[in-house]
């Protein structure tokens, strides 16, 4: 089992980002709650990260600008990665597409997967649909995932229930 956190390191700074923080701040302190006990109980905790077409980044140097610069720095210092964590910095919208997560996953013997974080109708949702074509089991929190409306995110918990056998409690 591994813990994925996606785009929680985030500065916020797009449009439509204000509506998105309304619902992302309750969900931060859910989600730090499952980081703990995942930690607690020895499952790996994986940030799997947009890179916001900053490539010659790494995962440090955005954690450091996001906690620094725009509207979701509450956020970031309150899910900044601990000493044990892994992280994948991805080019698009699924953790899965031109990066190392399904190699990282290997390694670390993981079936099944909790994955949580920001925005559920999209990079949650186009990861889980890509780890569900690897015969990953899902797990997907629906107070650890958010998008900019209930209904949007509602909406992608179902996709992700229905059609990805994810189990969405």
């Amino acid at each position: 089992m591994a813990l994925l956190l996606i785009d929680v390191i985030n500065d916020f700074d797009f449009p439509e980002a204000e509506q998105l923080l309304d619902y992302a701040r309750p969900m931060a302190q859910n989600l730090l709650r499952l980081k703990r006990r995942a930690q607690k109980a020895g499952v790996p905790v994986i940030y799997v990260n947009d890179n916001f077409g900053r490539w010659k980044s790494d995962f440090r140097r955005t954690v450091n600008h996001c906690t620094r610069h725009g509207d979701g720095r509450a956020i970031v210092k309150l899910l900044r990665p601990d000493e044990g964590d892994y992280f994948v910095l991805k080019p698009k919208h699924s953790g899965f597409f031109s990066t190392t997560l399904e190699t990282l996953l290997r390694y670390l013997k993981t079936q099944t997967l909790i994955v949580t974080g920001i925005a559920g109708n999209f990079c949650v949702l186009f990861t889980a649909n890509d780890a569900y074509m690897r015969d990953f089991n899902l797990l997907v929190p629906r107070d650890c995932t958010v998008s900019n409306t209930k209904k949007e995110n509602e909406s992608a918990l179902r996709l992700m229930k229905r059609f990805l056998k994810a189990d969405t409690r």
